[in-house]
């Protein structure tokens, strides 16, 4: 039986064999990318998740790539280092939010359950506006959004803190 290589064009037989090759490149790189991701980012799926977007960009780009190794490993870093960012910045702008200890009286449970499912920049913008009393031009600079794009998101907050906070009176 006749190899499936040699049954096609020349053109063909070139993309068969740069998928097998992309294939091994992925089963040689991908289990030490994700754990030195891992040490950078701290969480499992994140480098999991860091690591499969550089092997989707080294597919998008692999015709042009010399060196897929160094590559894709310079992918995942770059990609590494922005979840580490984010997470940074996030960390921050919640210890932003958070009060000194012992300052004021601890929020009522249920309001702070229906806050954690608001997403993070409505959550951020809730307590910076009615928790710190920051106007909308300081959120917008915290946030680095326009003053409209604040409003915007206390709106929708305050919304989906409504029905979130009537949903629990009838429980």
């Amino acid at each position: 039986m006749a190899d499936l290589t040699d049954t096609v064009r020349p053109t063909t037989r070139a993309a068969i064999r740069s998928v097998a090759e992309f294939d091994a490149c992925f089963t040689r790189e991908y289990v030490g990318l994700v754990r030195l991701v891992w040490l950078i980012v701290g969480s499992q799926p994140a480098a999991e998740d860091a690591v499969q977007d550089a092997f989707v960009v080294l597919h998008r780009r692999w015709a042009d790539v010399q060196r897929p190794g160094a590559f894709v490993r310079t992918a995942a870093l770059n990609n590494a280092r922005r979840v580490a960012r984010r997470a940074t910045v996030e960390r921050r702008l919640i210890r932003r939010a958070l009060p000194l200890a012992g300052s004021q009286p601890a929020p009522d449970e249920h309001l702070a359950d229906a806050l954690r499912r608001l997403p993070l920049r409505q959550r951020t913008a809730v307590v910076l506006r009615y928790y710190a009393d920051y106007d909308e031009l300081h959120i917008a600079a915290v946030l680095g959004c326009a003053p409209g794009t604040v409003k915007s998101l206390l709106s929708r907050a305050k919304a989906a803190l409504r029905d979130s906070l009537d949903e629990g009176e009838i429980r």
